[in-house]
């Protein structure tokens, strides 16, 4: 039984995440187009549970955040223990029974040595070949606007009134 429902309830999601039929009622360039579509359909009591937004011509975006050196390195991996002991020490604090003060301490000095150790071990491992910090995210090019095929006709209707909804954004 617990077979069959677990199935089943990944077969929801799945089909949460699908369309029968779907048609399409738009390609935009930036997000906020394809959901200002999607939010005038529904603002028109629109069947909007028929309808999903996909993201296509996906592309990986890094944007590099300033240079890395070893004194970053200490720092980052030293603020990163402090915080890790900071929590284990207030774990141990809870259940432990001694002092709470001096396991507090004691649990953010080893802490923040194994967290510069940790970090200034890594850096050398990568012998200077990623000397910046950045931070990336997966971001699509174009956005698509799918409905059920027995809405499409309705809700092309319905865009064609959405002030500078253009035909060109369209694609059917």
């Amino acid at each position: 039984m617990d077979c069959m429902s677990s199935q089943q309830n990944a077969r929801a999601l799945k089909s949460g995440l699908t369309l029968e039929f779907p048609q399409s009622l738009g390609v935009y360039d930036k997000y906020e187009q394809a959901q200002r579509s999607v939010d005038f359909l529904s603002d028109h009591e629109f069947p909007v549970e028929n309808c999903m937004i996909v993201g296509t011509e996906l592309k990986q975006v890094e944007r590099v955040t300033g240079r890395l050196t070893t004194g970053r390195v200490a720092l980052g991996g030293l603020l990163s223990g402090i915080w890790m002991g900071l929590f284990i020490g207030l774990i141990f604090s809870f259940f432990g029974t001694g002092e709470a003060t001096a396991i507090i301490v004691a649990t953010v000095a080893f802490g923040a040595l194994f967290g510069v150790i940790w970090a200034l071990v890594g850096y050398a491992a990568t012998r200077g070949h990623r000397d910046f910090s950045s931070v990336s995210r997966i971001v699509a090019t174009r956005y698509e606007v799918l409905v059920e095929h027995k809405h499409a006709a309705a809700a092309r209707e319905l865009l064609a009134t959405l002030p500078g909804h253009t035909a060109s954004q369209q694609n059917f």
